[in-house]
């Protein structure tokens, strides 16, 4: 995970326009419905710009979003500013890392939407990360969170090709297009991470005129990976699923979705 304050710098910029053009982005209506159902108020962890968190809060649910990165908060209080007053006096932004962040608020819903967990790069993060979302839960609150399913099969190819992901008019200047690429430079089998640059390229027709670049890496998880690590932080699955549609966690699963409890102990 990066650790300054200046952290995602660059995809901060772009964020909000490059996954509203990812059409195979569906994780909204889920955690939606969810906050929903549960109610508020909601803490959600690594809340970057608010993508998630700012629907919530229109829907009439008071939501508090915590991130590490500074320009994300950034565009997230922004985007606060265009808002009725009714949609900001629900929202509450901290800076915070989500291995070390501590509240003095218990809460019914508690989420890491969007795969933050796989920005915990090894075992006493990927606690830290767990711990800090239970030490926030009401007796009987839920964590909700997801993770991609690993595709083995293409996990440790096509390492230094790089292809386009993404495209979309320039907010400032329709005229101009952003296209990011992604580029994959290497795996680590034994830790179970990636590491990968994005770069950011800004065309006026086919002419290239500006190129950015920022790195990634992830982890990945296997199922009796995550398993174990509820167990030593003291959570239990309620309900599991392979995709935002609630289809069965099973060999076709695209995501690992879990809602949690903190566990019972007879």
């Amino acid at each position: 995970m990066s650790d300054g304050v200046e952290a995602y710098e660059i995809a901060a910029k772009y964020y909000d326009d490059a996954y509203a053009a990812k059409k195979d982005l569906v994780d909204l209506p889920f955690y939606l419905d969810l906050a929903k159902r549960i109610g508020g108020p909601i803490l959600e962890l690594a809340c970057g710009t608010g993508r998630l968190l700012l629907p919530i809060a229109r829907a009439g649910i008071e939501i508090h979003g915590v991130d590490n990165s500074s320009p994300m908060l950034g565009v997230l209080r922004r985007h606060l500013e265009r808002e009725p007053k009714d949609v900001q006096k629900r929202v509450f932004v901290s800076e915070g890392d989500m291995r070390t962040f501590r509240s003095n608020r218990k809460y019914p819903l508690v989420t890491i939407p969007f795969r933050p967990l796989q920005h915990m790069h090894n075992l006493e993060e990927q606690i830290d990360a767990l711990k800090t979302a239970a030490f926030h839960l009401e007796e009987n609150g839920i964590l909700a969170f997801d993770v991609f399913y690993p595709k083995f099969e293409g996990m440790y190819s096509k390492i230094g090709e790089e292809f386009l992901e993404l495209e979309w008019p320039l907010q400032s200047d329709p005229t101009k297009i952003v296209r990011r690429y992604f580029r994959k430079e290497s795996v680590d089998k034994i830790n179970q991470s990636f590491s990968a640059t994005f770069f950011f390229r800004t065309y006026e027709g086919e002419k290239l005129i500006q190129e950015e670049a920022e790195p990634l890496k992830m982890s990945y998880y296997t199922y009796p990976h995550l398993r174990a690590l509820f167990v030593i932080v003291g959570l239990e699955p309620v309900e599991e699923y392979g995709s935002f549609a609630k289809t069965p966690l099973d060999n076709n699963a695209e995501q690992m979705i879990f809602l949690l409890r903190r566990a019972t102990h007879s």
